[in-house]
Parts: C-alpha cells; structure tokens; sequence
C-alpha cells in the first residue's frame, strides 16, 4: 500500500480543523448544506463553455431538472448523461457543476447533469427511475440535444446510478456507448477488505456509508441487484467501462471487483487505480493534480 498523497493528507486535515459535524450524526437536510459549504474550497474556477442551459422533463416525482453543458456551438457530439455523488443523499447539479463543465469541454461533448430525488425523501429506487428516466429521454431527444451517442457518468453512488443504468439498458434495448465508473457504490456488504482497511480515518467512512445504505434503502433490501449491481447474476453485454478507484477508499475493493466481473463476462473495461488517493478527490480540483489527470483520462476514453 502506498503511503496517503500528500494532497489528500492536507484536505483531511483541514477537515479535522474544520471539526465539522459526521453526517450520520445531523440528518440529512444539515448534511446538505455541510456538502454544498465544502464544494467552494476544493472545486476549480469554472471552466467556460459555450451553453449552460437548465430544463426539466417529467418525472415519476414531478418536473425533473437537467441541466445541459455544450463546450462548442454548432457541432454534433456525443452526449453524457451525468449523475452526482453524495450517497443518494447529498450532493446536486449545483455540486458537481465544475467537473460536468470539465468533462464537455476536455472530451468534447454535451454534458446532461440530472438532478434525481434524493433519500431518505425519496428512496431506492426513485432515483435509479430518475436516472433511468433521464437517460430515456436524452437518447430520444437526441436530434434535438445536436448529439448522436449516449454515454452515461457518475461518482460514487452517482457511479452507482450509472452501473444500472448500463444493466437496463443492456436489458432494454436502449444503446449505450461507454459508461463510466468515478469511485463506485457497487456492493451493501459493509464487512468487506475494501472496509476492513479503509473504513474510518478518511472522508469516507464505514458509519457515513451505513448511514447512506439506511437513508437509500429505506428499509427495503439493499442487496437487490439494481442497488447493489455487484450482486447481478449476469454482467455480459452491458457498455464498455472505465472505472477510477482511491487506493485508499473503502469503496475500492468493490468498484475494482466490479471491474474483474465485467471483464469476465467479456466487458470491455479500462480499470485505473489512484495510488495514494481517497474517495471524492475527482472533485478536489483546487487541492491535487490527479483530480485534472482523472478527467482527462475519463475524456480519453470517452473520445
């Protein structure tokens, strides 16, 4: 194991200073706005882009907001639906602003950042059916978005939202070009090695992801497949993947066993692992290069 970057040591302890509140601890409305106060300290300036246009769509809960990112006017380019991290809890469009701007303008393509219902509000599976319904309407609206692929992108439980998607899809009929994996949610099993070695002292926690699992599943079963996509009997046929991992986050092991089923099944999948880094540090921009090096690469293999 490679000793912990040295820019993710100096988040974690300015967090430490900071003294904020556990999550698990306040509830979720406080947890909101304890995420939306920390995104200004590590996200970059915005990136520019062309058109940053906000529309909703219906959805099973009512009006659905997307908002969409073009980096170049005029030019037909793929689109990639996104879905934001924050444990189905937290987290929305407005958090991950700057990595949705970062990835239409480095691909190039047109960025659709879904704002799905949130837990305990809402739970398993209103957000999945948020994303699902999302990617729906995009690939139909394709013409009219000036895009001609979909791909599909999430960090964390947003990575989460992204795995399914790409399994119904696949058992839809709905064509997927590529999905991407930033840190993925794929597993409930809170004993497993990815816990046991990274589970407490970092961003993430054991107690903090418990907490998510309970918030999301609402006291239905988190071990269903389309929460829990690890636990799907058949991985064949869905998009080709790329999957990020931290090496030092408890989500690793599970995103990386993930990866080895999809290859199994004869997935064509690219799997990069961030040596020395923790969950979350695609959108620490300000705070490390390796958060520029991830996008990149995830606009690599979106091109």
């Amino acid at each position: 194991m490679t000793p912990l970057d040295r820019d993710a040591q100096t988040l974690l302890d300015m967090v430490r200073v900071a003294n904020r509140p556990a999550f698990e601890s306040v509830g979720a409305a406080e947890a909101r706005l304890l995420y939306a106060k920390g995104r200004p300290i590590m996200a970059p300036e915005p990136m520019p882009v062309a058109e940053i246009r906000d529309l909703t769509m219906p959805g099973a809960g009512g009006p659905l907001p997307l908002r969409l990112y073009r980096p170049v006017a005029g030019k037909t380019l793929p689109v990639l639906v996104f879905f934001h991290g924050g444990g189905w809890v937290v987290g929305s469009i407005e958090s991950h602003d700057p990595v949705c701007r970062a990835l239409a303008a480095r691909t190039p393509a047109v960025v659709v950042s879904v704002e799905y219902r949130l837990a305990p509000e809402h739970c398993f599976p209103a957000g999945l059916e948020d994303a699902w319904t999302a990617t729906e309407w995009v690939t139909s609206h394709l013409l009219k978005l000036g895009a001609d692929r979909v791909a599909v992108a999430g960090d964390s439980s947003g990575g989460n939202l992204a795995a399914v998607v790409a399994l119904r899809a696949r058992d839809r009929g709905l064509p997927l070009a590529h999905q991407v994996l930033i840190y993925p949610v794929t597993d409930c099993d809170l004993d497993s090695p990815g816990y046991a070695a990274h589970g407490a002292g970092t961003n993430l926690t054991r107690a903090k992801m418990e907490w998510y699992w309970g918030q999301y599943a609402g006291g239905g079963d988190p071990a269903h497949p389309e929460a829990s996509p690890l636990r799907a009997e058949d991985l064949a046929g869905v998009a080709p993947a790329l999957i990020l991992t931290a090496e030092h986050d408890p989500l690793c092991h599970e995103a990386e066993e993930y990866a080895r089923r999809l290859e199994a099944a004869g997935v064509a999948v690219e799997l990069h692992r961030y040596e020395g880094q923790i969950h979350g540090f695609v959108r620490f921009a300000a705070m490390t290069p390796d958060a520029g090096r991830a996008l990149d690469e995830i606009a690599a293999a979106l091109r």
